[in-house]
């Protein structure tokens, strides 16, 4: 299970113990494995099985990562719905093109929208998850650029302006003292 962590929350690869038990992490480390598991795939170009990546996580940092453990079973699923998550994302971007976007970028939009089409989902949760993702591993300020991914994606999905704002009081304060 993790013991440390940075900043945001993350645990880091060399503060980990052994076994992880899928019950005893929480969220934010089991979305810090999937994000890993998702990078890595990428990093294959989704040529070798998510097994083999478990595995050579296993065996590079000496874990034990079930493969029936909730990391596993999500990272599978947005692996399996990543070409439609795609073209999820591809309405939501305004004058950008969806092959600049940057892999990091990308894997963590691809997840926060997996989650949002999640019943009983707590989007407020999902976006400050997302935004702490990109900021310990995105380029510098995709966070922002996240942020107003999803912002859109809840407006579509029929949120309202007013509960999309108040979603993230945080940033409210921080465009309040910037003005």
């Amino acid at each position: 299970m993790y013991q440390k962590h940075d900043d945001a929350g993350y645990a880091q690869a060399s503060d980990i113990q052994h076994t992880l038990d899928c019950n005893d992490i929480t969220r934010r480390d089991t979305r810090s494995i999937i994000f890993h598991l998702l990078y890595a795939m990428e990093g294959f170009e989704y040529d070798a099985s998510l097994d083999s990546v478990v595995d050579n996580f296993n065996k590079g940092f000496d874990l034990d990562i079930p493969q029936d453990c909730v990391a596993v079973r999500v990272t599978r699923q947005v692996i399996n719905q990543r070409d439609a998550l795609d073209e999820q994302i591809k309405p939501l971007l305004h004058n950008w093109r969806f092959e600049r976007i940057g892999v990091v970028t990308k894997l963590i939009l691809r997840f926060a929208l997996w989650e949002l089409n999640q019943p009983d989902v707590q989007p407020a949760m999902i976006i400050n998850e997302a935004i702490e993702l990109a900021k310990c591993f995105a380029e510098k300020d995709a966070y922002k650029f996240i942020n107003g991914i999803l912002d859109e994606q809840l407006n579509r999905m029929g949120y309202k302006k007013e509960e999309i704002a108040s979603m993230h009081p945080d940033e409210q304060e921080t465009q309040e003292s910037e003005e």
